[in-house]
């Protein structure tokens, strides 16, 4: 069953994350100069949309799980995240070649999802799991400066896991630490609310249809938006080009 109102906060993330990236592709066009990577007014935004992402998964694994979603189920909309999750990181290491992308917020919701079906039956105990990833995630360049055992977490092969002490060079990082915690309170509070039986006032709460419909296809629209929007400034910088 789908909930328009969640349907409906996955799209309007899906909508600032749009306008996030437009205005990244148009630094990165040379239009305007903005240093995404440091100024808080971009990464504080980045940390709203991922943190707003993980909440809605999370959330819809509460819903699935209430409508008995089976395994093989789970198992075709896992590929199908996984799968995109690999053509990111392939069409970032054209265009990033030094900073291509290998874990991601696609690939992080791949394992995070894994980790929420194996851990749905742990009730209240989600809410204390996300206090610790939470707590971790944030920890770990003090605890880096307590063990400088844990430098071997800094390295690609482990920093998937997120308790490292600098952020890795990739133009996308959502590791396990800390981002599972707000993957596992969005499925906390889905199944508080299934608990006491809110879900059906939830889906009679009114919702933007556009908003809505944005969020029911938000994995179509987050692979197809870069590429259009990329390709339009292209388009846009050949025009002028060409009437000079």
């Amino acid at each position: 069953m789908r909930h328009a109102a969640l349907d409906a906060l996955r799209g309007f993330a899906v909508l600032w994350m749009t306008a996030f990236h437009f205005a990244f592709d148009l630094s990165h066009s040379g239009y305007i100069q903005q240093n995404f990577y440091t100024d808080p007014f971009w990464t504080v935004q980045r940390t709203c949309i991922v943190s707003l992402f993980l909440f809605c998964a999370g959330f819809s694994q509460a819903c699935a799980q209430a409508a008995g979603q089976s395994w093989p189920a789970f198992w075709r909309r896992w590929l199908q995240i996984a799968g995109c999750a690999v053509l990111v990181s392939a069409g970032s290491a054209l265009m990033f070649p030094k900073s291509w992308i290998y874990f991601g917020v696609l690939h992080g919701i791949a394992a995070m999802l894994l980790v929420c079906r194996l851990s749905a039956s742990w009730g209240r105990w989600l809410w204390l799991g996300a206090l610790v990833a939470i707590g971790l995630g944030l920890s770990g360049a003090w605890l880096h400066g307590i063990w400088p055992e844990l430098a071997v977490l800094n390295g690609k092969v482990w920093n998937w896991i997120g308790l490292i002490s600098h952020k890795p060079i990739t133009e996308d990082y959502v590791p396990l630490l800390p981002w599972l915690g707000m993957v596992w309170c969005g499925m906390a509070t889905g199944q508080w609310l299934h608990r006491r039986a809110w879900m059906e006032r939830l889906s009679l709460l009114p919702a933007p249809r556009a908003l809505a419909w944005l969020g029911r296809w938000s994995l179509s629209w987050y692979m197809l938006h870069q590429p259009v929007l990329i390709g339009l400034l292209l388009l846009f910088s050949t025009t002028q080009k060409l009437t000079a």
